[in-house]
């Protein structure tokens, strides 16, 4: 009786033994699946060598055409600058290229907002009183007035990262008002109240269109990006040049006839490189690649448009303004990475309480 109970019982301990071995095993095969297929997933993922290069292109190339506007704006006023910009991006391509296959309301209400609506604003702005590398700034505010829209428009949620990037951009905007607040901090900048207000309207107009993409996308199974680019680019040709013919001056409506070849060179630059090459480029990383993979390069761009204004026009940036700068680019990095920070303590403490 004695023995048959040492027998049980180390029968007993072997199979706890041999559980226990079990669950190490699988707990180690477990571990290693998660680390390949982690690893499988980031190599899939991370950015190829072409893949870099584009990256950053699209944030050279956008950076830069804060003075291609600039350039052309010493031939062309403001809404002939936006007519000839569409006519160049609209073509060859339109040609070639089917027509999207959702309803036109989409179409249109995107050419007005992004092309008439965002680039009209800013082309003014930019005439009127504001600067090339401050503009490269103030654009980016399109990030929080979307986040607005879809809040009051979509009812998405703004999540904290948000909400402190929200904050963090309104300080910003303060520091940029205060230039004009106290006369003395503007001396010797080219921008005015006036330039400031058209640009916040121009990054408006921005996210305006960005809810239409999204209200589009929601309403169309098969939404096709490059036909519904290239046809939306058809809506602000006309609309451009009838209110160049109403504002303008009668004396400029043939100025352009005359333009110098580094405006028509800035024209082919904002119509073919800056619209078609870099949405193109940007639209195929997006469609390869994560969303957090890509959004980040776009940080480059007002560093880029900042360093080309400088540099290229002489342009500059007061006390104040270099604080809102800073303010503002510190509530993109919040809104673009405070999620995957606040992610990982998250993630840290589940392995802890399993334990």
């Amino acid at each position: 009786m004695v023995s048959l109970t040492l027998s049980i019982s180390a029968y007993k301990q072997h199979k706890v033994q041999a559980a226990r071995a079990a669950i190490a095993i699988s707990s180690d095969m477990l571990s290693l699946i998660k680390t390949d297929t982690l690893e499988t997933i980031m190599n899939q993922t991370r950015l190829n060598g072409l893949d870099l290069v584009s990256a950053i292109g699209v944030v050279l190339i956008w950076g830069t055409n804060f003075v291609a506007m600039k350039l052309a704006l010493h031939d062309f006023t403001p809404l002939q600058l936006g007519a000839a910009r569409y006519v160049f991006a609209v073509l060859p391509l339109v040609l070639f290229i089917r027509p999207p296959r959702m309803h036109w309301k989409w179409i249109a209400g995107y050419g007005l907002c992004q092309g008439v609506g965002q680039f009209g604003l800013l082309f003014i702005a930019l005439q009127v009183g504001m600067t090339a590398a401050l503009a490269s700034v103030l654009l980016q505010t399109q990030v929080f007035f979307t986040a607005l829209f879809s809040y009051v428009l979509l009812h998405e949620k703004v999540g904290k990262p948000l909400q402190a990037g929200l904050c963090l951009a309104a300080l910003g905007l303060a520091c940029f008002a205060m230039n004009y607040l106290l006369p003395q901090a503007a001396a010797g900048t080219a921008t005015t109240v006036l330039g400031f207000v058209l640009s916040l309207a121009a990054a408006a107009m921005w996210a305006a269109s960005n809810i239409v993409v999204r209200r589009a996308q929601r309403h169309t199974p098969k939404f096709e990006v490059v036909p519904f680019m290239v046809w939306s680019s058809l809506i602000p040709v006309l609309p451009f040049v009838g209110l160049s013919l109403l504002f303008d001056a009668p004396a400029t409506h043939w100025k352009w006839l005359s333009a110098s070849w580094s405006s028509w060179a800035s024209i082919a630059y904002l119509g073919w490189i800056a619209t078609i090459l870099a949405y193109a480029l940007w639209t195929g990383l997006l469609k390869r690649h994560p969303v957090n993979r890509v959004a980040p390069f776009s940080l480059g761009v007002p560093v880029v448009g900042l360093a080309t204004g400088m540099l290229a026009l002489g342009e500059v940036i007061t006390g104040w303004q270099w604080a809102g700068i800073t303010l503002v680019a510190a509530a993109l990095v919040c809104v673009l990475f405070g999620g995957r920070l606040m992610q990982r303590p998250a993630a840290s403490a589940v392995p802890s309480a399993t334990k």
